[in-house]
């Protein structure tokens, strides 16, 4: 009992350290967004609260615009997990339960797609954005994120481990592919949907390059650039500013997580009992 406690009280010691050390830059930005100019260039550092919170927030919020790429990002990450999400299901859908001439090629050559990250195709996609009149829009901001390798996968390999004798019992009811999918592969996917939903999500809400790319116009600019925007003339940042942006731009992807944390970490788990 002695030994099992000491290995219990290490083990947490150790997770405690770990959840520090992995906390500490958030901390740091935390404690700096509340500080002057004055107080951040402080030495030695200062890591408490500072005396600007309310100021460097309000700036944040409404000098810089924060506000409105939040809004955009917002707008943005919420189409694109949604459809995403969908067309993977759909794609899943078909792939596990239709037969179709070269299905399996079909869904190698979209895994292998994962291996083609945006921005080695940004200049194609760019021309192809602009002749397409798109640019400045949010179509260019959501049509090319639409489709997801990852999606499709998770949902092949969900629907892949689903009883076969549902299949069967739903084609002697009646029940077409559409009645088969709302009726019995949803109901038993919420889990694979909340975990990709919250990875779809956080992936467009940290997208930089393409957005920076592609827009002009600040008012349809997303958040990372416009977090960007405040550092960009280095000699005259006010760096608890710049902090106080950071925190805020946390809170939408949080809420997100604690919204969907039980359907991420339940998909995950499912995945490796697999």
């Amino acid at each position: 009992m002695r030994r099992k406690t000491r290995e219990e009280l290490l083990t947490h010691a150790a997770l405690i350290v770990i959840t520090f050390l992995v906390m500490a830059p958030v901390l740091f930005a935390l404690s700096k967004s509340t500080q002057t100019r004055a107080q951040v260039f402080h030495y030695p550092p200062i890591l408490g609260p500072g005396t600007a919170i309310v100021h460097n927030y309000v700036t944040a919020w409404k000098a810089a615009n924060l506000g409105i790429y939040m809004k955009n990002t917002l707008i943005v990450a919420a189409i694109v997990m949604f459809f995403k999400t969908a067309f993977s299901m759909f794609a899943g859908l078909g792939i596990v339960y239709f037969d179709f001439p070269l299905k399996e090629p079909i869904f190698y050559f979209i895994l292998f797609t994962l291996m083609m990250p945006t921005e080695i195709m940004i200049v194609a996609l760019f021309q192809l954005v602009s002749n397409l009149g798109w640019s400045n829009s949010y179509l260019a901001l959501t049509v090319p994120f639409l489709a997801s390798a990852t999606g499709v996968f998770l949902f092949r390999q969900h629907f892949s481990s689903i009883p076969s004798q549902l299949v069967d019992a739903a084609r002697v009811d009646g029940a077409g592919p559409i009645r088969f999918l709302f009726s019995i592969l949803l109901p038993m996917s919420w889990n694979t949907i909340g975990a990709l939903a919250l990875i779809q999500f956080i992936y467009m809400w940290n997208q930089y390059l393409w957005p920076l790319v592609i827009i002009r116009e600040e008012r349809l600019q997303l958040i990372q650039v416009g977090l960007r925007s405040m550092t960009a003339v280095q000699d005259v940042t006010n760096w608890g500013v710049v902090m106080a942006g950071a925190i805020l731009a946390m809170i939408p992807p949080m809420i997100v997580f604690l919204l969907l944390r039980e359907q991420f970490t339940k998909g995950f788990a499912l995945g490796q009992e697999k």
